[in-house]
């Protein structure tokens, strides 16, 4: 009304008047003056919703202009009222500590790759290196922020860096040990060859993930996306390009060929050679599995409903308690003391350069004053080491709570129901592409390993107590992810068999489950290999990573095992059961 009431006044004008036009002011600034048009008559003025404006504008111009009046559509004033400046939920204690942890973790997974496969694990090692710096140039490039469920992207990432090539050389194993390709160059080419449908399509399944977690979901959820997607494609690259041509490379030397065992493809490998031994009926009795999964699952579930879900603040809100204390407080010091003061998952941040703050599950009166005591007590002992007095400051050590107040879940219902929606339609586009590259059944086996896992991990957690928070969504994303690749893996060697290749030969008449037992002997030792590698890192990020970081490696170390166990112990025997016959 306003507007129609403002150009009918400015439709009186003459033509060519000033005063017919109507002055656009964003920031004190005229950015566009337009005159009413002839054909609108004088009082009636334009309705707010038909307002055009024409000119000779290029299509920059327009596209300016059009921005700028919609910037400047609701202008309110912003003034800033207080601001306050916290340090990391991770302290500089937790963050020296997880990179101790990362770097031991790696350092045991490169020894142990470099133990299994020698000279061409020396340079799978280099090929990782290669890749730390690939993800790291992306990430600067892109300005990204590494958070925990971005650290969950990259975790998950290494160890689908480290799988390809494992799947690599295990298959060059095969080759060479079967006199298939007798010389170990001929060897290593056909493994690249044969392993790349199978390396190709865990990553384009953990691709697809990503790419809809960054489109359809938000905060930390998406920031698991990112780096998921930049780790994946790093990955590929320092796997097929990297390790390929350094391999390649040194296999082709005079000294390498006259010493064929430094490569560590020329020998079959420990659990190669024990499965050939025993050549174990793993798939004769299918139901057998899948009734011992069926008594986990329900084990693990009874936990959910008998001790319940220990939501976290993140997705219950909380209580938000600031102090200002007359002598720093170290904020590690302070989690431990509230912990065992009994709040557990009390997240306290430095406020300032002497203040903390205390973000923790919703407190009565009682309890919030106990975590006011705790605060002092441990000020006044860290005052006794400090200087005595502080001048206007009030006495040493002395604690004040200046801020209290009820907060919202910093994973709100909005982002948590985007979250699922995302995590939902990637789970169905996984489950599509598997269709078309598999069969149905086979992606119906990946999705009913998969939730074999969720659940597991989720109902261990309920046992433990242990709460459910954005540290642990960023596990359960990598445990998911981990699954289906390891799944896809097992698959690729069932429709390779299937189509009477791969170093079983043809099918002839043999069953499915002769086919499937022999796909799950033929990966296994890429099954192990793998997941110990992964469990490595892992097992030395839940020793050494620090209270914080506990939750999300226990989770995953969890998941890793959990995952390896249903790729052969789950999925086979569901591929067995869903077929016709």
């Amino acid at each position: 009304d306003r507007w129609a009431r403002l150009t009918g006044e400015a439709a009186c004008a003459a033509p060519g008047d000033p005063a017919r036009r109507v002055a656009i002011v964003l920031d004190d600034r005229v950015i566009s003056s337009p005159q009413v048009d002839p054909s609108v008559a004088c009082g009636d003025g334009i309705p707010g919703g038909a307002t055009q404006i024409t000119g000779g504008f290029t299509d920059e111009e327009a596209r300016e202009l059009a921005l700028l009046i919609s910037g400047g559509a609701l202008p309110v004033p912003v003034e800033t009222v207080e601001q306050h400046t916290v340090g990391p939920t991770l302290g500089a204690r937790a963050i020296e500590a997880s990179a101790w942890a990362a770097v031991i973790g790696t350092a045991l997974t490169a020894l142990f790759i470099v133990r299994a496969y020698r000279l061409l694990g020396v340079l799978a090692v280099v090929a990782l290196l290669c890749y730390g710096v690939i993800s790291y140039a992306a990430l600067a490039v892109l300005g990204a922020t590494l958070t925990l469920p971005g650290l969950a992207g990259f975790v998950l990432a290494i160890g689908m860096a480290v799988d390809a090539n494992v799947l690599v050389f295990e298959r060059a194993r095969e080759e060479h040990a079967a006199r298939v390709r007798p010389s170990v160059r001929s060897a290593l080419t056909a493994g690249f060859r044969n392993a790349f449908s199978a390396i190709a399509d865990s990553n384009v399944t953990t691709l697809i993930a990503a790419a809809l977690l960054f489109l359809l979901a938000s905060g930390p959820v998406r920031g698991f996306g990112v780096t998921l997607g930049i780790g994946v494609l790093a990955s590929m690259v320092s796997a097929l390009v990297v390790t390929r041509v350094l391999a390649e490379f040194a296999v082709s030397r005079r000294w390498v060929r006259r010493r064929p065992a430094v490569t560590g493809i020329a020998t079959a490998g420990r659990v190669r050679e024990a499965l050939a031994r025993r050549d174990p009926q793993l798939m004769r009795r299918p139901r057998r599995w899948l009734a011992a999964s069926a008594a986990v699952l329900v084990l693990a579930g009874s936990g959910i409903a008998v001790r319940g879900l220990d939501l976290g603040i993140d997705f219950t809100g909380g209580r938000l308690l600031q102090y200002a204390t007359t002598h720093p407080v170290d904020p590690e010091r302070a989690r431990s003391a509230l912990a065992d003061a009994g709040f557990p998952q009390a997240v306290v941040q430095s406020s300032g350069d002497t203040g903390l703050t205390v973000r923790t599950e919703r407190l009565t009166d009682a309890e919030a004053d106990t975590v006011t005591r705790t605060l002092a007590a441990l000020g006044a002992e860290d005052a006794k080491g400090g200087t005595e007095g502080a001048e206007g400051a009030g006495a040493p050590g002395e604690v004040e709570k200046v801020r209290d107040e009820l907060i919202g879940p910093s994973l709100g219902e909005e982002l948590s129901r985007n979250a699922l929606i995302a995590l939902a339609v990637a789970l169905g586009a996984q489950l599509l592409y598997l269709a078309v590259r598999f069969r149905r059944l086979f992606g119906a086996a990946a999705v009913g390993a998969l939730a074999h896992d969720v659940v597991v991990v989720v109902g261990v957690f309920a046992w433990l107590g242990k709460p459910v928070d954005g540290v642990f969504l960023a596990a359960l994303l990598t445990v998911i992810g981990y699954s289906v690749n390891d799944s896809v893996v097992v698959f690729d060697r069932v429709r390779e068999l299937l189509r009477g290749g791969g170093l079983g030969g043809g099918t002839g008449t043999r069953a499915l489950p002769d086919l499937v037992n022999t796909a799950v002997l033929q990966t296994l030792p890429r099954t192990v290999n793998t997941g110990l590698g992964a469990v490595l890192v892992l097992a030395a990020l839940a020793v050494l990573g620090g209270d914080t970081l506990t939750d999300f490696a226990l989770a995953t170390l969890i998941g890793v095992v959990v995952g390896t166990y249903s790729s052969v112990f789950v999925a086979s025997p569901l591929v067995l059961e869903l077929s016709p016959g």
